[in-house]
């Protein structure tokens, strides 16, 4: 991996510095770019909030080999694990990779390392031209996921990228206010219940699940579940579309405990290690994304890259509760962070 990241260094000049903790300070207000909006506080305080959350370590246990596989949503996976939808490569990353190959490097790495890819969705055609190649290659072994678009463009994308066998859409709501969408003259704009419940409806009667991406409020996660959407991720959009937002980590268990049971949980935001991913579970979560880190992974090294990367998520993890004691993710709860 520090081959591959010194490439992505080299690679993404002028859009990502690589920086050895990425923390959002040294790209703050770079949009379009993987920095964070304005002051890049969300960004930031994603990171933050996640590193403030310690553990309890053991080893006085019987829990000698963890296991990290999960089932959620159709997919039967090694890690609990998914990486973020991001796409536009040639504005936000540079043009030493192509749509195609990137995204290709994303779906395809993730699934080798037993993980779940994700694609993005944008204004020109080339990301769902590539995002659908993609997931066909791998016969609908991924999530893609669309903005909001207004009327007909929405669902036009939906069947579309359905069409590989995907078992789940996935929404980002939290693109509308996207810096990058207005500049190109296509806002989105945030969704109404009606509309919510209208594509949950479409997307179960194709036989398929509903995920929407965006939701940082237990009231949000309520009028999801009303909806009828199977998941939700709660997400700042890697504080892309709004500054001085919490970090997710912070919002995540009051979620939880809100609508646990009802609907499934995923989050992103800051995660970056092993040891980040089972803070998260224990915070709530059922499974995380990771977006920056992977996309450093697949400009780098291409599916190689991010399949190595995943492998080292899983041996993070791995060890991470080998030494709090967890013989499996369902025995990964609050009880392993320290409260003091």
């Amino acid at each position: 991996m520090n081959d591959v990241r010194k490439l992505a260094r080299e690679r993404m000049k002028g859009f990502c510095r690589v920086c050895p903790v990425c923390d959002g300070r040294a790209c703050a207000g770079e949009v379009p770019g993987m920095g964070g909006l304005v002051t890049g506080a969300s960004f930031r305080n994603n990171v933050t909030a996640l590193a403030a959350q310690r553990l309890n370590m053991t080893a006085l246990h019987d829990a000698r080999e963890p296991k990290t596989q999960l089932s959620l949503l159709g997919f039967d996976m090694e890690l609990p694990v998914l990486a973020a939808p991001i796409g536009g490569v040639s504005f936000n990353m540079g043009d030493s990779m192509s749509e195609d190959d990137y995204i290709h490097a994303v779906v395809s790495g993730s699934r080798a390392a037993g993980a779940v890819g994700c694609t993005g969705d944008g204004v020109p055609p080339f990301i769902v031209d590539g995002a659908e190649a993609a997931l066909r290659a791998e016969n609908g072994y991924g999530i893609p996921f669309v903005k909001p678009w207004e009327g007909k463009e929405l669902y036009d994308k939906a069947e579309r990228l359905l069409a590989p066998g995907c078992p789940v859409l996935g929404v980002d709501v939290d693109a509308a206010g996207l810096i990058t969408l207005r500049k190109m003259g296509r806002p989105v704009a945030p969704m109404s219940q009606k509309e919510l419940e209208d594509l949950a409806s479409f997307v179960h009667d194709a036989g398929r699940k509903l995920m929407i991406k965006g939701v940082m409020t237990t009231e949000a996660a309520r009028r999801a579940v009303d909806a009828g959407v199977d998941a939700i991720v709660v997400s700042n959009h890697g504080g892309r579309v709004l500054d001085h937002c919490p970090g997710t980590a912070e919002v995540l268990p009051a979620i939880a405990e809100a609508v646990r049971g009802h609907i499934h949980i995923l989050v992103d935001g800051g995660i970056r290690t092993g040891v980040d991913v089972l803070k998260m579970l224990a915070l709530g979560a059922e499974a995380v994304l990771i977006g920056r880190p992977v996309s450093v992974a697949a400009i780098g090294g291409g599916l190689e890259g991010v399949k190595a990367y995943f492998e080292g998520i899983k041996g993070q993890l791995t060890q991470a509760m080998l030494l709090t004691g967890c013989a499996s993710l369902g025995d990964i709860n609050e009880s392993i962070l320290y409260r003091g």
